[in-house]
């Protein structure tokens, strides 16, 4: 058995490609736009792990002008996981690219970040864990995560 992708269905596909591409760094690996069926899959890796994909699934509005299906969070979807090289960095980044920190690394590991479409994704620091420091340290955690 071999690991494929994850799939996410999304409500806005420019506003998740902003969020999984720009802010968080990953890179297009695939897009099929099948007109047929009124969708798009896009597919998306870490740089270099190509191995490692999620498939955002995009269906089109409806004809009639109408608005995309929103799809509700649901438990049975937990999160997205990627190890980063410096937490504190990367939080700092995406923070500057106008993410909010849910979860922030007090402890310089782990922190938590949503996508427009409520998806949870973990940050994880790479190898050792690093020392506690400000202004992570002291930020409280904002909504769910």
């Amino acid at each position: 058995m071999k690991y494929l992708h994850t799939m996410l269905r999304v409500h806005d596909l420019d506003a998740a490609l902003d969020f999984f591409v720009i802010r968080l760094g990953l890179e297009q690996v695939n897009r099929y736009d099948i007109a047929d069926g009124r969708f798009s899959l896009v597919f998306l890796a870490p740089p270099g792990q190509h191995e490692a994909q999620i498939e955002l699934t995009y269906n089109w509005p409806p004809e009639d002008g109408g608005e995309a299906e929103v799809y509700g969070g649901g438990r049975n979807f937990g999160h997205l996981a990627y190890e980063v090289e410096n937490i504190y960095e990367k939080c700092q980044d995406l923070m500057d690219k106008g993410v909010t920190i849910l979860r922030p690394p007090r402890d310089g590991y782990m922190a938590f970040v949503r996508s427009p479409d409520g998806i949870s994704v973990e940050l994880l620091q790479k190898g050792e864990w690093l020392e506690p420091a400000e202004p992570w340290k002291s930020m409280p955690n904002v909504g769910e995560w």
